[in-house]
């Protein structure tokens, strides 16, 4: 007795996604974000333009969602930082993958041409907010009151203020090429910022661990 299977429409939708996204991120990377059209990403993905309108309003939108994909893949799909009870390290350990990313050249290609595109754009603005820079900022918050709440911190420290001393020196770094990007200069900012925040010297293990 034979029995006729229906094709899965929403199988066959998350295929084509996929491999929309996959085009994406390879064609940024052999071509640059200014030479990458929507076109071209129908092409090697072997869909419609109409396909990828229908899930993405820009260019910049399709491969923003392009780079949070290889992102999740890259750290198992959550944006976790530990709480060891030793803050130092903890930081670090936000920090070191940060400078590793942003020292990656296929990621500082994409992110450059990201980066200007959030600026002129502010949907994607918003979901560059939403969906990257505040969960990373919200995790490394948290671990703050925790240290704040364990009286590592000052009751009345500005963790808003904490955060931005922390990234916002490896975001400028960036972006004006000023240095290198390493653990080094993670590990010294972390100090710094500690120290800044009346935190001990010694809250933590040496740069080496």
């Amino acid at each position: 007795m034979s029995r006729d299977t229906a094709p899965d429409p929403s199988r066959r939708s998350e295929q084509s996604r996929t491999a929309i996204l996959t085009a994406a991120a390879e064609l940024v990377a052999e071509l640059g974000f200014a030479k990458l059209t929507i076109e071209k990403i129908a092409a090697r993905a072997g869909v419609g333009k109409q396909t990828i309108y229908r899930w993405w309003p820009s260019k910049g939108a399709v491969v923003f969602d392009a780079f949070l994909a290889a992102d999740r893949n890259a750290s198992g799909g959550s944006l976790t930082l530990p709480d060891t009870g030793n803050l130092a390290a903890d930081l670090r350990a936000v920090l070191r993958p940060t400078v590793d990313e942003l020292a990656d050249p296929v990621f500082d290609r994409t992110g450059r041409a990201l980066t200007a595109e959030v600026l002129n754009d502010p949907a994607l603005l918003r979901e560059y907010r939403e969906r990257l820079l505040d969960p990373l900022l919200g995790v490394t918050r948290d671990r703050l009151r925790s240290a704040r709440a364990a009286g590592q911190l000052a009751g009345d420290a500005d963790l808003d203020l904490a955060v931005e001393l922390l990234f916002g020196p490896v975001y400028y770094r960036w972006l004006h090429g000023l240095g290198p990007l390493d653990h080094a200069y993670a590990d010294r900012l972390v100090e710094a910022v500690l120290r800044t925040l009346g935190i001990p010297a010694d809250q933590g293990p040496s740069k080496g661990d």
